[in-house]
């Protein structure tokens, strides 16, 4: 799916997994989330046909049923989910202005540990102590609003203090209660 086309479908994820990204009217490319199984792609501009807000692309090899757009409509309107569907749109939007407002304000250390908790969450809801990220740096970087070497740079302080470790299109996060102290240490007082 890419941002900008016609909203001819929806796609159901079984297995995998997807980043969705925007390109924002400045040219910045920027990483919203990260999807996985049970997750509805491309809902909303198929619900109201619209154009794609962001651009989704497998980042692990996926299984996903295609709906058209009047067959998730009709399915919406069979199941009675309405009320379902707006609660996620709603989500969806909120999610979005958690991200924005992760862009303003932080420190570059607490951007990098906020989005590395959210894309953590995104992977492994249950939050388990030790997750996996097959991002590279350059996608994440773009998640927290910063160029790649002001990410690297944060992510190598993280890196010597062993709560993650890093190869090729990956990065390893060891410790998330560690991660969540310390983006709350680093959030500034209100």
């Amino acid at each position: 799916m890419r941002q900008g086309e016609r909203g001819t479908h929806v796609l159901l994820l079984t297995s995998g997994l997807v980043k969705v990204s925007r390109v924002e009217p400045d040219g910045r490319q920027l990483l919203l989330a990260v999807r996985g199984p049970g997750e509805a792609l491309g809902e909303m501009s198929a619900w109201d046909d619209s154009h794609r807000s962001a651009t989704v692309e497998a980042i692990a090899p996926c299984i996903a049923y295609v709906l058209s757009a009047a067959q998730f409509r009709r399915a919406v309107h069979e199941l009675d989910a309405s009320d379902v569907l707006f609660r996620h749109v709603l989500q969806r939007l909120r999610e979005g202005e958690d991200i924005r407002a992760e862009l303003v304000g932080p420190s570059a250390m607490q951007r990098v540990v906020n989005v590395l908790l959210r894309l953590a969450h995104s992977v492994a809801p249950e939050l388990s102590s030790t997750v996996t990220l097959g991002l590279g740096q350059e996608d994440m970087a773009r998640a927290a609003g910063l160029s790649r070497s002001a990410f690297t740079a944060e992510l190598a302080a993280l890196r010597r203090c062993g709560l993650v470790s890093t190869s090729r299109q990956r990065v390893v996060l060891h410790d998330l209660a560690k991660l969540r102290a310390l983006a709350e240490e680093t959030r500034p007082a209100t």
